[in-house]
């Protein structure tokens, strides 16, 4: 079930009038305390290169700052436009560890008009954090950002 408190809480910061990044830094900020156990929310954004993902406004400790297309979680669901969730990220190959305590991700691929513009990225230090509801919700977030671009 996508929760609805944190799509409000979406559309009512969003202000078309302001630059993307100030939007997504308001929004890393205050989502980071809407999705439970999360140690690490932010996004990652293509910026110069069609298939690099550049580091956005984020919340939580230093992060990887570029990662191509097709590496990583992140690179993964950005190369294959599809949401992916990882209960334990110890057991994938190809996951980048931009922290050494992270054990669970949730990324959500950014699109508008078949492209990829970025991704929302979570972590949590917990095994098992994110469930189908919480990428359904980040979904609902994601088509919200995009009129953003």
């Amino acid at each position: 079930m996508i929760n609805k408190t944190i799509i409000d809480l979406t559309n009512s910061m969003i202000e078309k009038d302001i630059p993307l990044i100030s939007n997504l830094s308001n929004l890393a900020t205050i989502l980071f305390d809407k999705f439970r156990g999360t140690s690490w929310f932010g996004f990652y954004l293509v910026l110069k290169e069609e298939d690099v993902l550049y580091l956005g406004p984020y919340r939580g400790p230093l992060a990887c700052t570029k990662i191509k297309f097709g590496k990583g979680v992140c690179g993964e669901s950005a190369i294959k436009k599809t949401p992916i969730l990882v209960s334990d990220v110890s057991k994938i190959d190809n996951y980048i560890a931009c922290s050494s305590s992270a054990r669970s991700e949730v990324v959500v691929p950014i699109i508008k008009d078949s492209k990829v513009l970025g991704v929302i990225d979570l972590d949590s230090d917990n095994i098992d954090n994110y469930n189908e509801d919480d990428v359904d919700t980040l979904i609902q977030v994601s088509n919200i950002i995009k009129e953003l671009f």
